[in-house]
């Protein structure tokens, strides 16, 4: 068994950090917060660099038994999911402010929930998988409700707790069966089950199946999505910003991973399955977000409709649909971030958030910077040309049609037509519809940056990464292929 330490050196600085803030939150109590806050953004990044720049080659094999990798595809996902975190984390100390509700515990549980994704998109055994994922969820339960007396809150937390723990149930039942019939919980192990049997069986397709309906809830993929629009609404914001960026790139990395390493063999029992899940999210996503009137609902369904799109390239499999599933989440996770930014920094006449769409109406009268960033990011999340949410759609639509998708490529083209609408209608109402109320931007220096810095990669500008990124993707991918 290989113990190298230094392959998981990330997961060890956030692991190591978290014990030391929470004695700083227990000892100091409600004046702790700011050290808790800008503590774990200095662990996050000090685990990004770590991540970037620590992890050896020769890490890039099955460590502990197979338990783990530090591969390439894991380094990606960690970044990604890293970054989102500290944005994240910034965003809610100013948003917060100084709520009584708000306590020295928040960034410590965003801590926690990071180092569980970290397991996640590092796994290569379903008992990893298990034990990730479940420290993500615990803490994602919490964050949800995290505003004690917003009963709003409250019922998201609810919600999403007992969605959840029936999807982990799926997913655990899903696992068991897997192990079952092929002796083995290692993705090599069941790999080489599924390419060595020409007849899986009905135990095998039962665990396959309970397994990505599992994985399905975890993405909010249809039909498994009906958490993500009151989970979403009922969250404090800079929760659901957290939410819609870091948790969703480790979960669809991990799909992509068990499906890709784990069950590529069997690409013909999968890939249907993920074929209608995707084109079920796509359209779905973007007729039920048509007679929104809050705009954290409406992202919610943006966000099912996007995951759709991700798994076109994923049904398409091999190193092209790999690598067109990583470069989606890259610029998807910078876009959503920034539309979330900008939104959680409005505030009425009253200092209080906006959530209702009509509240953005005359917007680019009073706030022109805010409303020419929400509408890069809504043209870009809609893949309209020149703007970089574009090229991701292309790329994922290029491996379904080189895999031999055609129809399905065609298919859920149309869905992004379809999708388009709800987009739009937000530029409209900030463009073109009388000013009812005035909106204070309250928004930091540092989070005026981020928005600037989101907004030029997904404008035309960021069309210089094509290149870098994909190089950076295409490695990625072929770690797990």
């Amino acid at each position: 068994m290989t113990y190298n330490f230094a392959a998981i050196l990330p997961e060890l600085i956030l692991i190591f950090g978290e014990p030391v803030l929470m004695l700083t939150a227990s000892t100091m109590g409600a004046r702790a917060t700011k050290i808790t806050t800008w503590g774990t953004v200095a662990l996050l990044i000090a685990a990004t660099i770590a991540a970037l720049v620590g992890t050896e080659p020769s890490s890039a094999g099955p460590l502990f038994g197979g338990l783990l990798s530090a591969d390439p595809f894991a380094v990606y996902g960690k970044v990604l999911i890293f970054i989102s975190a500290i944005v994240a984390i910034i965003a809610a100390d100013r948003w917060f402010g100084g709520d009584e509700e708000h306590g020295p515990e928040y960034p410590v549980l965003i801590l926690l929930a990071t180092v569980g994704m970290a397991v996640m998109v590092s796994s290569t055994n379903l008992i990893t998988l298990y034990v990730g994922l479940e420290l993500n969820s615990l803490a994602a339960y919490i964050l949800a409700s995290y505003r004690r007396t917003d009963a709003r809150s409250a019922e998201a937390g609810l919600k999403y707790f007992v969605l959840g723990a029936l999807a982990s149930g799926i997913l655990l039942y899903g696992i068991s069966l897997l192990y079952g019939f092929t002796g083995t919980t290692s993705y090599v192990g069941i790999a080489n089950v599924f390419a060595g049997t020409e007849d899986l069986g009905l135990g095998i397709l039962f665990g396959l199946v309970f397994t990505l309906a599992g994985l399905a809830f975890k993405i909010s993929a249809v039909p498994f999505h009906m958490w993500t629009p009151d989970v979403y609404e009922g969250a404090p914001t800079p929760v659901t910003t957290f939410f819609a960026s870091a948790p969703k790139v480790a979960a669809v990395l991990l799909t992509a991973r068990v499906c890709l390493e784990a069950m590529g063999p069997a690409i013909d029992a999968w890939q249907q399955i993920i074929m209608f899940v995707a084109l079920a999210s796509i359209y779905l996503g973007a007729i039920a977000a048509y007679g929104q009137t809050n705009i954290k609902r409406l992202l919610a369904y943006s966000s099912i409709n996007n995951i759709g799109f991700v798994l076109v390239g994923l049904a398409a499999g091999g190193e092209q649909g790999a690598s067109s599933v990583l470069f989606y989440m890259a610029i998807y996770t910078v876009m959503t971030l920034g539309a979330f930014l900008v939104v959680l920094n409005l505030q009425d006449e009253n200092n209080q958030p906006i959530e209702a769409i009509a509240d953005l109406k005359g917007l680019s009268q009073s706030r022109p910077g805010m409303a020419a960033a929400l509408s890069i990011f809504m043209f870009s999340l809609a893949g309209i040309p020149p703007l970089f949410g574009f090229w991701p759609k292309l790329l994922v639509f290029t491996a379904a049609v080189d895999a031999g998708l055609l129809v399905f490529a065609v298919l859920a083209a149309l869905g992004a037509v379809v999708g388009a609408f709800y987009y739009i209608k937000i530029v409209k109402v900030m463009y073109f519809d009388e000013r009812e109320k005035e909106l204070h931007y309250a928004c930091g220096w540092l989070e005026g940056a981020f928005i600037a810095i989101f907004a030029l990669i997904v404008s035309p500008l960021g069309y210089v990464l094509i290149g870098p990124l994909g190089d950076i993707a295409t490695q990625a991918a072929g770690a797990v292929l």
